[in-house]
């Protein structure tokens, strides 16, 4: 049997970091927007479905995930526009 090992080299000591460190990413108000949206319908079919809202109420429950995600993608998009100046 050949038993031969393979010796990697240490990095350099001021190897240049690939990823920077801290601050944020940036947010993409689309999928903000739209995985709000989809997390509100999905609590207003689990309200539905356990009968815990009635069928009469679903008429102005709705729209309001759409409502929320909208405003959480203005807000977000005054805040990034905000930074940028």
């Amino acid at each position: 049997m050949n038993d031969q090992t393979t010796v990697i080299p240490p990095l350099p000591d001021e190897a240049p970091e690939t990823t920077p460190r801290g601050g944020r990413h940036p947010v993409n108000i689309g999928h903000l927007v739209m995985g709000l949206a989809f997390a509100g319908l999905l609590t207003v079919w689990a309200l539905y479905v356990s009968d815990t809202v009635p069928q009469d109420d679903l008429r102005w429950l709705l729209p309001v995930p759409w409502l929320l995600g909208g405003g959480a993608g203005l807000v977000a998009a005054v805040l990034t526009q905000r930074k940028r100046l």
